[in-house]
């Protein structure tokens, strides 16, 4: 059976992380985690620690990625560790909503923020637009996707750079206080470390283009370390952007903290500029999912635990291409339809349940299968692991918590995934 061929460099896969991660989180996060912990010190913990303790996400993630180089990733990681019928309903939620209803709806977000430039814009038809173009561009070579995901990082990343450095010049800067509040509630501070992993969420889909990294058992641990580390640092200097140049109660009053802190420190074209660099920002984050979410689908396909097509290799491109064309279509489904951003809330502590069970499998496996190979072993082991799944869970428990009706129905859904899994099993025993 052929497989992918292995183009991506580790600028590729760097810049697949950390372009993925930085959507429109940075612009949009901070307003809401200052008003739960309004005091510079605070936000910035908050910051710094949801980025160490992705990080050590990422570092299980590496090690798995250097053992397991395959197309798939995380549902191969599963697999291996728990057996197929896990596996599966990742891939299928994934499928569903969590990977889709994402994509429409960082796409949307994309449409709102254009619509800033062409007033009367067509919001989803616009959604649709952006969603299909990637598409096609992903369908067409792994290489064109991978071009769009290097130029788009560097458009996001120079916006970023240039408010940061704006910021420090800065004439009249805000008299940021070091103290820690005298009370800080800790539903406050949950909401806030909510909002922190949520804006970090995006480095785990390198794991699924591992088949198709060159030298992986050194690119995948490295490109995971350097695309979180990177976004670690631009979230921190943003932050700290934005506390010098607004006083706090401007900081949790603003809708668009980014714009206003360019109107302030570049003048009129300021908050154009932010307004275009979301923009920028969005398209590379729906670009990095359209680019590694299909091979998922193609690993389960080829496990015969998915339709047949989408375990096809495109004749000419490579690509899975079939599993990236219904993937285009299922998105543009839901950002027509409009609830994917209800469907997406539903099932996001359903995504943290599986980085969790993923991040498990280190220990899980070390045991499993002690003499495989591995190029890699992750920083802090054995902590590490429960250190993540503890405020994994507990980032679970929270959803649960505040949203006990819409987790339900998320649990429905994941949970009607087992009869389809029997279907499939059946079928591809014949």
């Amino acid at each position: 059976m052929s497989e992918l061929p292995r183009k991506l460099t580790l600028l590729d896969a760097t810049t697949i992380v950390a372009g993925t991660i930085i959507g429109a989180g940075i612009f949009l996060v901070p307003s809401a985690l200052a008003r739960e912990v309004p005091s510079t010190p605070a936000i910035l913990a908050v910051w710094l620690l949801a980025g160490v303790v992705s990080m050590l996400g990422a570092f299980a993630y590496a090690e798995l990625g250097a053992m397991m180089p395959a197309s798939g990733g995380q549902y191969v990681y599963l697999r291996e560790a728990y057996g197929p019928l896990p596996a599966f309903l990742a891939g299928w939620t994934f499928f569903l909503v969590i990977q889709s209803g994402s994509t429409a709806a960082v796409s949307t977000g994309c449409a709102l923020y254009l619509a800033h430039f062409f007033p009367g814009l067509p919001i989803a038809p616009t959604a649709i637009t952006i969603i299909l173009s990637l598409t096609l561009i992903n369908y067409l070579g792994i290489r064109g996707g991978a071009n769009v995901q290097i130029l788009f990082t560097a458009l996001k990343l120079s916006g970023l750079g240039l408010l940061i450095v704006s910021a420090l010049f800065y004439p009249h800067p805000t008299n940021m206080s070091l103290k820690l509040p005298e009370t800080i509630s800790s539903s406050g501070l949950g909401i806030a470390f909510l909002a922190a992993f949520i804006a970090y969420d995006g480095w785990h889909v390198i794991a699924f283009v591992g088949g198709e990294v060159m030298n992986p058992k050194r690119n995948i641990p490295l490109s995971l370390v350097l695309g979180l580390a990177a976004s670690m640092v631009v979230y921190l200097l943003a932050n700290i952007a934005y506390l010098h140049v607004l006083p706090m109660a401007d900081l949790v009053a603003s809708p668009r903290v980014a714009a206003d802190t360019a109107l302030r420190t570049i003048g009129p074209y300021g908050a154009g500029i932010m307004t275009l660099t979301i923009v920028l920002s969005t398209i590379g984050a729906a670009n990095g999912s359209i680019l590694t979410a299909p091979r998922i689908y193609f690993a389960q396909a080829r496990d015969g635990l998915f339709f047949k097509r989408f375990g096809d290799i495109h004749p000419k491109y490579q690509t899975p291409g079939f599993s990236i064309l219904v993937q285009g279509v299922w998105c543009s489904i839901l950002a027509a339809s409009g609830s994917y951003e209800q469907l997406v809330a539903y099932v996001l502590f359903i995504a943290w349940i599986f980085h969790a069970a993923t991040v498990l499998a280190v220990p899980r496996l070390r045991r499993k299968r002690p003499d495989a190979p591995r190029p890699y072993r992750m920083w802090g082991y054995p902590a590490a692991p429960y250190l993540f799944a503890i405020f994994a869970f507990w980032f679970v428990a929270s959803t649960l918590y505040s949203r006990p009706m819409s987790s339900v129905f998320g649990a429905v859904l994941l949970l009607s995934g087992i009869p389809v899994y029997y279907h499939w099993r059946k079928s591809s025993a014949k």
